[in-house]
């Protein structure tokens, strides 16, 4: 007997190469990125350049590597960086910022991951020489701890107006910006033009294996290749990897808007179950937070697995679902069930 697949939730992260993706690894052109001739790479840098109206680009193994070498080159050690409290440059980089750039964060609190003019301008505190000259400001959308929340365009516009009109540069956590764009409908070069660069990820919702890109002004880019190869991200017949993140553009761009209808449905039958809320998602993340008294989510999440459904927890009483590639119309109700069923449980 053929055991019943998992659903897997954990992350968009865990998707798996199709077999035409698999088909375009195999067929790669390569050449030698360090040397700057794999055909295949330059053909996506020059790609995502263009679809976000920048510059350059640089294709970078993951999106950490692309957010801490935004940081880098637009900083020097002794600078302040101002970010959001919950974004994922604070929370989920090690450190990064101080380690690699010898910086000082300044994390300041948002409303669903929206860094307001009022908290920028809050954090100045002018040429004192006894404080850290802040320099660079960072973004992030989709907003990962806001259940994939989408940063209004207005507000990344006025921050950017307000950190440029202070000589200060930003810098855009995009790893799920192609989520916000389908979402939308705004062009992605219209979000990317709210930032000095932008960091995307090949390797979330578009299901690409590995790679994230770096996109932004010419000087910023060549700076952070430099960089790259210094912290050991100098790859060699990276086209390999660089033709699944195109076959990704080509073919499962459009479809992430299946991913948030799916999140919809999930997130309206999660509000069945006892014990929770769930807000509406806005992309492909839910979060349902569990009540005071309800069930503990360590034993959620144990009655899922169970069931046949991995989910992740998110801090305190959350836990976190995000739809995929490999997540279909029956892996959605499998997980309503597993969810339902769960959360029904005696204690």
């Amino acid at each position: 007997m053929t055991a019943t697949p998992s659903v897997d939730l954990r992350s968009d992260t865990v998707t798996r190469p199709t077999p035409a993706m698999r088909r375009a690894i195999a067929e790669a052109e390569v050449g030698d990125d360090v040397f700057g001739d794999d055909p295949t790479v330059i053909a996506l840098e020059s790609r995502v350049a263009a679809l976000t109206g920048k510059a350059a680009a640089l294709f970078v193994p993951s999106g950490t590597m692309g957010n801490q070498l935004a940081v880098h080159v637009h900083t020097r050690p002794a600078d302040e960086v101002l970010l959001e409290a919950e974004s994922h440059l604070f929370l989920y980089e090690q450190a990064g910022i101080a380690a690699n750039s010898g910086c000082q964060v300044h994390a300041v609190r948002g409303e669903r991951g929206v860094l307001s003019v009022d908290a920028l301008l809050g954090a100045l505190r002018g040429e004192d020489d006894h404080v850290a000259r802040l320099s660079l400001v960072c973004t992030e959308n989709t907003h990962n701890r806001a259940g994939g929340a989408i940063v209004p365009l207005a507000a990344l516009e006025a921050v950017r107006e307000a950190a440029h009109a202070r000589g200060l540069r930003v810098h855009m956590d995009g790893a799920r910006l192609w989520n916000a764009h389908v979402a939308t409908g705004v062009p992605l070069a219209t979000w990317a033009a709210t930032a000095d660069s932008v960091m995307l990820c090949f390797s979330k919702g578009l299901g690409a294996p590995v790679g994230s890109i770096l996109v932004g002004e010419a000087a910023a880019i060549r700076a952070a290749r430099r960089a790259r190869k210094r912290w050991g991200g100098g790859m060699r017949q990276v086209g390999v990897l660089a033709a699944a993140c195109l076959h990704a553009l080509d073919h499962h761009l459009a479809r992430l808007a299946d991913d948030h209808a799916r999140a919809r449905r999930l997130a309206a039958g999660f509000r069945t179950a006892r014990f929770v809320r769930v807000d509406e998602p806005q992309t492909n993340i839910v979060i349902a937070e569990l009540e005071p008294d309800g069930p503990e989510p360590a034993d959620v999440l144990a009655g899922l697995e169970r069931r046949g459904v991995r989910m992740v927890g998110f801090g305190g009483r959350r836990l976190r679902a995000i739809c995929h590639l490999d997540v279909d119309d029956a892996g959605v109700t499998r997980a309503i069930e597993a969810f339902v069923a769960t959360l029904s449980e005696p204690r």
